[in-house]
């Protein structure tokens, strides 16, 4: 009985066209054997564009493959071990086959980043539903480190958007860049960008939000603001002097539910200190979000107290 393991053909003769002759080719169990990879797997590569055989029999459908096929094979198998997924796999592939190590070694390395972007998140959500589960909640405040800081009167350009949670992150960035380039007729950024949460953001409940960039020059924000009409829903304000009480935190946990943990220890802290809450919450984003690690402290969640 023949397997697809088995050589069709014998040593020395002829090939048929378009076959390599047979003592070239290695069948699919001589070439899993040799990649330390499963047949299954190999199928797999093969249905997926990634690691098409040298060569299949139109009768049996059995395949085979050359000797030098086995570096690229140990490279799929090697970033499979990684959880890669098969698209971006065939990506690197194309790039190495290419000879461009170079931008192929970014592309791993840019994958890894986002892993590492996304475990860091896990592990503060994990540190959430303990403390949550447990019912040590208070436990979990007392990792984030309260502090307060006076911000002076500013100017800013200002953005309002009803948002909800899952819009959040996309409509930050966005609004935030918009009104940092506009910042430049506007004597320049004169602060960190902040937003403003003015009613409770989820997946049900779309709060308006503000995004807001201190300027340095209010004339020159306010001229601007006039000439955009309602295309933004921008406008230039004068943002009040105000006692922020904050917590600092790391762009793994701008996050749902990491930075509400965040907020819930600064709104605990200021109820133990007998202050009272002043306005509506807000994220201080004061560092370069895509220059940032997971680790790397981002944002202030903070509370306006008096």
């Amino acid at each position: 009985m023949y397997t697809e393991d088995c050589v069709v053909g014998v040593v020395g003769e002829e090939p048929p066209a378009g076959r390599p002759p047979v003592q070239d080719l290695l069948t699919i169990g001589a070439f899993a054997a040799r990649t330390r990879l499963s047949a299954k797997a190999l199928r797999l590569y093969d249905r997926q564009g990634l690691l098409t055989p040298a060569y299949v029999d139109d009768v049996t459908g059995y395949r085979y493959y050359r000797a030098d096929q086995a570096e690229r094979a140990r490279l799929v198998a090697l970033l499979r071990q990684l959880d890669m997924p098969l698209a971006r796999i065939a990506e690197i592939v194309e790039l190495e086959e290419q000879q461009d190590g170079e931008r192929a070694a970014d592309r791993v390395a840019a994958y890894w980043a986002a892993v590492e972007a996304r475990l860091a998140g896990q592990r503060a959500l994990v540190d959430y539903l303990r403390a949550q589960l447990s019912g040590r909640s208070s436990e979990l405040y007392g990792k984030f480190e309260i502090a307060t800081v006076d911000v002076p009167e500013q100017w800013v350009l200002a953005q309002r958007r009803h948002v909800l949670a899952d819009e959040i992150p996309l409509w930050i960035g966005a609004s935030l860049g918009r009104l940092e380039e506009a910042a430049r007729v506007c004597g320049g950024v004169a602060g960190a960008p902040f937003v403003t949460y003015y009613a409770e953001v989820s997946m049900e409940s779309d709060g308006p939000a503000e995004a807001c960039v201190p300027v340095a020059d209010g004339g020159a924000a306010r001229a601007w603001a006039a000439g955009q009409g309602r295309a933004w829903e921008t406008r230039a304000r004068l943002e009040p002097a105000r006692r922020l009480v904050y917590t600092r935190i790391s762009k793994a946990q701008v996050a749902n539910p990491q930075i509400h943990a965040a907020f819930d220890a600064v709104e605990a802290w200021v109820g133990r200190q007998g202050l009272e809450v002043a306005g509506p919450c807000r994220e201080v984003y004061f560092a370069d979000w895509d220059a940032a690690g997971p680790e790397d402290p981002v944002c202030d969640v903070a509370f306006p107290v008096r």
